[in-house]
Parts: structure tokens; C-alpha cells; sequence
């Protein structure tokens, strides 16, 4: 039994997440959902730091939002980027499941459009959580930090690549992001940030309130 294994077990089954981990894979879609024990750090997260406006950079099939909008009061609001529209109706056909419907908006396109369009708006958010695609990570950083309200909380998947980006034979583009993500996530001065090194990696990071 590995450590995840191990920390897993102690997870009551979830039968509406197991639900939606097979509506993923019976459409096809990727397996790239978060991992359970980063999904319930995620709803701990957001119920810690009264998050009432979060931010989601990768839908895919709803199962990290829903993790999230687990953690939101009544009145908070989960926003849900997604490049693609399939991907955000199953997203909110398993929110909506979940009792989280009227909570959650879609904005479908490239994210980086979106975010463009967020921060024109004035839009800020308390609570952001990044898994999509990984050459855009250090973007998507910049423009949470830009859209972040003072002590917001930045949170990245998959930051170890299935062990990529600790190769040092491996360097295609979106391993050299990752790293350049994760370097920012642990070391910019207007962060205070961690890497936690179980499952497939997760960046963890507090936007210092004196920087917004």
C-alpha cells in the first residue's frame, strides 16, 4: 500500500463523485478528474477561508467543482472556465445533480479569453483552482493574482506531470511551464506558496494581502 493508498481508505465512498468518474469515462472524456484526497483538501479549503467567489480553470465533467462549491456557503459562487461546450454541459448536469446549479457559471472558449474578460469586468474572486491545459499554467497564475482579492487562495493539479516534470530528460513545452509554474507557486514574493508532493502534485499558494 503506497501513501495514497494508504490516505484514500479512510475516504467514505462517495457515490455522486463515483457517479460522475464514470459518466466521465463513458463519454470518452479524459481520466484527469483530481485526485479524491486533493478533492476533499479542495472542499476543506474553501470552507476554511469563507471563499464566496471561486474561481475554476478546467471543468472537464464537473468533479473538482463540485468538490468546491461543496466548501461554498449559500451565497457563494463558483465561476467554471472550459474550452469546451460538451464538457461544461455534462459540468453543470452534475452540479445541478449535486444541488449546486443555481451557484455555478459556465464560460465556455479559451480561458485565456475568459480571464481577459473577467478582469475587464472588475471581477475578483477569493478562491481560484487551476487543472487545464499546462503550457498556460504561468498565464493563468499571472491572471489569478491579477483578479485576486487580499489573502485569495491559488490552488494548481498536476504540477508533477506523472513525474515529468521531475525528469530531467524531459522538456517539451508544457513540462518547462509546469516548472516555471511551480517555481513562481513556492517563490514569488507576492505569494506565499507550497508544493504538496502526494498523488500527482498540487501547488498550493496565499496571494499576500498587501500586494492587492
Amino acid at each position: 500500500m503506497n501513501p495514497e493508498e494508504y490516505a484514500d481508505h479512510f475516504l467514505e465512498h462517495d457515490g455522486l463523485l463515483a457517479r460522475v468518474k464514470q459518466n466521465i469515462a463513458d463519454k470518452g472524456m479524459p481520466a484527469i478528474s483530481i485526485a479524491p484526497g486533493y478533492g476533499r483538501l479542495l472542499t476543506m479549503l474553501v470552507a476554511a477561508t469563507k471563499a464566496e467567489q471561486v474561481l475554476e480553470i478546467g471543468a472537464l465533467g464537473g468533479y473538482s467543482g463540485i468538490c468546491l462549491a461543496r466548501g461554498l456557503a449559500p451565497q457563494g459562487r463558483l465561476t467554471s472556465l472550459e474550452l469546451k461546450q460538451e464538457y461544461a454541459d455534462l459540468a453543470l448536469a452534475h452540479l445541478t445533480e449535486a444541488g449546486f446549479g443555481d451557484q455555478v457559471e459556465f464560460k465556455v472558449g479559451l480561458a485565456v479569453d475568459s480571464l481577459e474578460t473577467l478582469k475587464q469586468e472588475g471581477r475578483k474572486f477569493d478562491f481560484f483552482f487551476i487543472d487545464a491545459d499546462k503550457e498556460n499554467y504561468p498565464v493563468y497564475l499571472e491572471y489569478a493574482i491579477e483578479l485576486a482579492n487580499p489573502g485569495a487562495i491559488i490552488a494548481g493539479d498536476n504540477t508533477f506531470l506523472r513525474g515529468r516534470t521531475l525528469n530531467p530528460d524531459k522538456n517539451g513545452p508544457s513540462v518547462q511551464a509546469i516548472r516555471r509554474f511551480n517555481e513562481s507557486m513556492a517563490t514569488d514574493e507576492r505569494l506565499i506558496g507550497t508544493i504538496l508532493p502526494a498523488y500527482d502534485g498540487l501547488a498550493v499558494a496565499m496571494v499576500k494581502p498587501q500586494q492587492r
